[in-house]
This record gives C-alpha cells, structure tokens and sequence, in this order.
C-alpha cells in the first residue's frame, strides 16, 4: 500500500517491515486485525494495519455501518516505542530503541 499523509510518502513495499502483531481470529469476525510496523529509509515508523468493522481499521459505508477497511497510520518515535512495547518481543523493542531500564 502506497499513501501520502501531510506530504509525505509511505509505502509499504520501499520501507522495511519491523514486525507484524496478528489477532489470530477469523477474517469473517469484526475484530480482526492484523498490524505492520514498517520504518522508513529516514527512520521514521509508519503502521499499516487491516481490520474489521469493529476495529480502528473500519471503513465507513452507506446508512451508518462498517465494513473491514486498511489504512496507514504515520507513528512518532515515542508512539513507534509505545505501540512496540505493548504488541512486540521485549528483545525486539530493544534493538530498535536501545536499552530499557528496569
């Protein structure tokens, strides 16, 4: 997926992906969803995530509903540590942000 947010590019086929978190349910169950940590050459983070009607990831449809939707969502550092620190491998958080202390 390929987007520009405030003018700037993100595209998940140039930037690396870091690591994925999936729900493991069904594609049919509106929970789903499965998201993509993705940094960029710069170094900037960037989520690409998909999901279902019950998720962040929703689309909007006619008369009020909600139908399984993906989008790219642009991270800060501090949101890329915080988003890490709650879905990925502790080991992995430190390689990509340094040591943590206890």
């Amino acid at each position: 997926m390929k987007k520009i947010i405030k003018g700037k590019m993100y595209n998940t086929s140039t930037a690396k992906l870091v690591f994925t978190y999936d729900e493991c349910l069904p594609r049919k169950d509106f929970n789903h969803r499965i998201e993509k940590l993705f940094r960029k050459r710069n170094g900037e983070f960037f989520l690409h995530g998909e999901g279902g009607g019950l998720t962040r990831w929703a689309e909007a449809i006619s008369g009020n509903g909600w139908k399984e939707g993906e989008n790219i969502m642009p991270l800060t550092h501090s949101g890329a540590f915080d988003w890490s620190c709650n879905h990925a491998d502790p080991d992995l958080v430190e390689e990509l942000f340094g040591e943590v202390s206890e």
